[in-house]
Order: C-alpha cells, then structure tokens, then sequence
C-alpha cells in the first residue's frame, strides 16, 4: 500500500479524482476493482493536506451510483429476455423468479441498502432488481443512502488517520475481513437457496 501512496501522491490532483471517481463506478461491473481502499487512500491524501476531502467524497458517491444505475437499467432493459432464454433458465427458473420478485416487493429496499457494504454482492442486488422490473425509486434512493454513508465512512476512516499509513492499513484489513466474512455467508446462503428451490413447490400454486 506504501507504494500505491507515494504513486497517488506524485500524479496530478485532477487525475486522481478522476481516477477514484472512475473505480467507485467500475466496481458495480467489476467487483474485484478494490475501490474501497483507493477510496480510504483518498482521504488519507486529504488528511495530508494534497486533496479536498469534499472532492473525493463528493465525486466517488455520485459516480459510484451512477454506476450502479447504469448496471440496473441495462438490467431492467435486458434482464427479463435473458432469464426467458435456455442460459437464463438454467441460472434461475421461472418459479424461482417469482419467488425473488415476492422478496423485492417485501424487503428490496432493506436489502439493496444492506448490500451496498458487502464486497461483491453489492455488485450483483442492482441487476436482479433491473430484471424483476423493480421501479428505480426503490433501488437507487436505498443505494444512493448506503454509498453515501459508506463511502463517507471511508473518506473519514482516511482523512482521520493522520499519516499513520500502517494503521490505516490495519484497520481496512480488518473491515475488509468482516465484511468480506459475512459476504460469504450470505452467498452460501443464497447458494442454498438457489438449489434447494430448483424443484417448484406445487404446494404455492394452489394457494
């Protein structure tokens, strides 16, 4: 990480945001983008006195949900003819969608908002909510309010660092862990889901 800094601080202040504006709206295409910590990195530099901390959160937020927006409306475009082909079907059948339309309906808010501080999956919440033609209201406020926090978080976990880089460095791995921890969690559970639900319950149609 001690190299990335001195990288980020030798490149031009403009450059930087953009680059850090860029990541935050990658990483809703590309979960592996470890915008996180350029992020944090970012208010660490601001905490130094080379960047306006303002700039950094106020640029990774916006693009960070324009990015998401942009994976949710190409979703909501193209998701529900994908699922209607033979690939789409096998990923997830006609009963299993109904039934992940049932939970949108009832907890999608709670849990798009509750994805965006989990590593990988806030990447994927977005796009299922496009192909259930879920209305964008109740997908973009909740991500635009959990990327605000999130990323105000981080800014401030940076800035608040001082220039104790090793520190800032432990406490990332730390949160990264954790999160990345219950992020697995809720995959095997989805996982679980996913192929215990693979036979329609008959039981529901004559309800």
């Amino acid at each position: 990480m001690e190299e990335f800094v001195l990288w980020m601080n030798q490149v031009p202040d403009i450059a930087l945001y953009l680059t850090l504006s860029i990541g935050a709206a990658t990483e809703n295409v590309i979960p592996a983008v470890p915008a996180d910590t350029f992020i944090a990195i970012g208010g660490f530099l601001a905490g130094m006195g080379d960047l306006d901390v303002y700039w950094i959160f106020g640029g990774t937020w916006f693009c960070n949900v324009l990015g998401a927006g942009f994976v949710y409306k190409l979703s909501h475009v193209h998701g529900p003819a994908f699922f209607e082909k033979r690939s789409g079907r096998y990923l997830l059948k006609h009963h299993q969608m109904q039934r992940m339309e049932r939970f949108y309906e009832r907890w999608g808010p709670a849990a798009i908002f509750l994805s965006r501080f989990l590593p990988g999956v806030r990447a994927i919440a977005p796009v299922f909510a496009g192909a259930i033609r879920q209305p964008w209201p109740r997908v973009l406020i909740p991500i635009a309010v959990a990327s605000a926090l999130w990323y105000g978080g981080l800014v401030r976990l940076g800035f608040l660092a001082g220039e104790n880089l090793a520190n800032l460095e432990t406490q990332l791995s730390r949160l990264n862990q954790g999160l990345t921890g219950i992020a697995v969690l809720v995959a095997i559970g989805v996982a679980v889901w996913w192929y215990r639900s693979r036979v329609p319950d008959y039981s529901e149609w004559k309800s």
